[in-house]
């Protein structure tokens, strides 16, 4: 039972699937609770897609592939924009749910829409750079190529940010001539129902559609023979599950999957912005559930505990765990029961494998959180690269604190992990930060910087930390394909 007032207005009018331009009950008529983490309560019953539904959106889909890839560049850009504006004009709203669903705080999420929206508006500004090229053949023949779309794109979307993730993440199949399928996650569905009201309806029916659903869906999503990407924002065992389900059809694949990802602090870091940078980009405001977390920090033993009691005492001050949709909030919850079993599990662990709390390690003694799924921010430090908590993507707010004093072994522990999305370099030599950023085995690299993106420069991992790049001008080819033509001349 629902205890706890909700904003009047705020929720979806449409507990429906929207795909083919309209609105759908369930073919099964299921339907599942969504609940607000903050306090472990059922917020609303949202429609859960069978196989059956899957078909039915793919389907859909499909028959509006053929038009929607014969409309202009220009033509395409335009409604994209319509759904960037719509999308700024809705910001707070938008963040406001996604706090209710997720944990994260509202005071911040405002930022994920319109994030979207600027790179709805890239998207749709490079609609007309598909380009081919002219290949020379002598005076006989005429060889050129031409960038197709590929047809009907599966996104299958992560809860952490599940609005900007759905919005941002249709733009360049859109863009380039596709027609697509968004998954909302299993945990945080209610703001793709809201993205379907707000923006569905500015593009041809089955050009976009939304799909609420668990595993059956994604699994039915990879499978169906008739999409022709499927894309993931998620874990590594998903990731793996939907490369094999696609594997029966030679499906391509965009995986932006997890990360164990380090900070590497060198003697001459500035000291006040390292501080801040190690607190920042751990993503404490997420409760750490972010895949791009430096949430291993390599400290200089000429400076570790000078910094390390110095972030300890900035987490203290900056981040507490509060009530996300509380506009004072800095720091939410996590999603679920599940994960916050999860980040218990690693906190026993490291503590039974020798590695030193710091701070944190426990939920909070607050009355006002007592229900809900919260954690405090936690540091262990004397982390060595043998311990579970050093090699394992926790997706929680746990900061490991290592300390180094020679450069070889310390690129080999940074490196020994299976992950390589981020990292993050500190150093006031320009030098050391050229070679540092050679030497991190990742796709992504900050120097005297952390978690910031950059739209225009391409995101994305190696190792298990994923395929492809997005966020970029690459994202775009991503849905394309490259056909050659050859003309005869007589």
């Amino acid at each position: 039972m629902r205890t706890h007032q909700i904003p009047s207005g705020l929720l979806p009018s449409h507990r429906a699937l929207y795909y083919g331009g309209g609105w759908h009950k369930p073919i099964r008529g299921l339907y599942a609770e969504t609940i607000n983490p903050a306090y472990n309560e059922a917020i609303c019953e949202v429609p859960v897609a069978s196989s059956e539904d899957v078909d039915a959106a793919v389907q859909a889909a499909h028959q509006a592939f053929s038009a929607w890839a014969a409309t202009t560049p220009t033509a395409r850009g335009r409604l994209l924009r319509q759904a960037a504006d719509v999308l700024r004009q809705h910001a707070q709203e938008l963040a406001l749910l996604d706090s209710l669903n997720n944990g994260n705080p509202v005071s911040i999420l405002a930022h994920d829409a319109n994030f979207a929206a600027d790179g709805i508006d890239y998207f749709a500004g490079l609609a007309t750079e598909i380009k081919g090229q002219t290949i020379p053949m002598g005076d006989q023949n005429l060889n050129y190529t031409i960038r197709e779309p590929l047809g009907v794109v599966a996104r299958i979307v992560a809860y952490n940010h599940p609005l900007m993730f759905a919005a941002l993440r249709i733009a360049a199949p859109l863009a380039a001539g596709n027609t697509v399928v968004v998954k909302s996650p299993d945990q945080a569905p209610l703001s793709i129902l809201r993205l379907a009201e707000l923006i569905g309806g500015i593009f041809p029916p089955g050009v976009v559609n939304f799909l609420c659903g668990t595993r059956e869906c994604g699994e039915a999503l990879t499978q169906h023979p008739l999409v022709r990407k499927i894309t993931l924002i998620g874990g590594v065992p998903t990731g793996k599950a939907v490369m094999k389900n696609a594997a029966d059809d030679l499906k391509p694949v965009l995986l932006e999957l997890g990360g164990k990802n380090a900070l590497v602090a060198y003697p001459d870091a500035d000291r006040e912005k390292l501080v801040q940078g190690i607190v920042n980009g751990m993503n404490f405001t997420w409760s750490g559930q972010s895949c791009g977390s430096t949430s291993r920090v390599f400290l200089h033993e000429s400076i570790h505990d000078d910094v390390l009691a110095d972030v300890a005492a900035l987490l203290a001050s900056k981040h507490k765990p509060g009530i996300p949709t509380d506009p004072e909030t800095t720091m939410g919850s996590l999603v679920s029961a599940a994960q916050l079993e999860k980040v218990q599990g690693f906190v026993r662990t490291a503590l039974d494998e020798g590695a030193r709390l710091v701070t944190g390690g426990k939920q909070p003694d607050n009355a006002n959180l007592k229900d809900g799924f919260f954690f405090e921010p936690t540091i262990f430090a004397d982390v060595d690269a043998s311990m579970h908590l050093a090699r394992e993507e926790v997706f929680g707010p746990i900061l490991s604190v290592f300390k180094w004093n020679d450069e070889e072994q310390l690129w080999r522990d940074v490196n020994a992990v299976k992950f390589g999305l981020t990292g993050s370099i500190w150093t006031t030599s320009l030098a050391t930060a050229h070679r540092a950023a050679r030497r991190i085995e990742t796709g992504y690299v900050w120097i005297n910087n952390t978690s910031q993106h950059f739209m225009g420069a391409p995101f994305g991992g190696i190792k298990n930390s994923g395929i492809g790049r997005e966020e970029c001008f690459e994202e775009l080819l991503e849905f394309t394909y490259t056909k050659n033509v050859n003309l005869k001349l007589d």
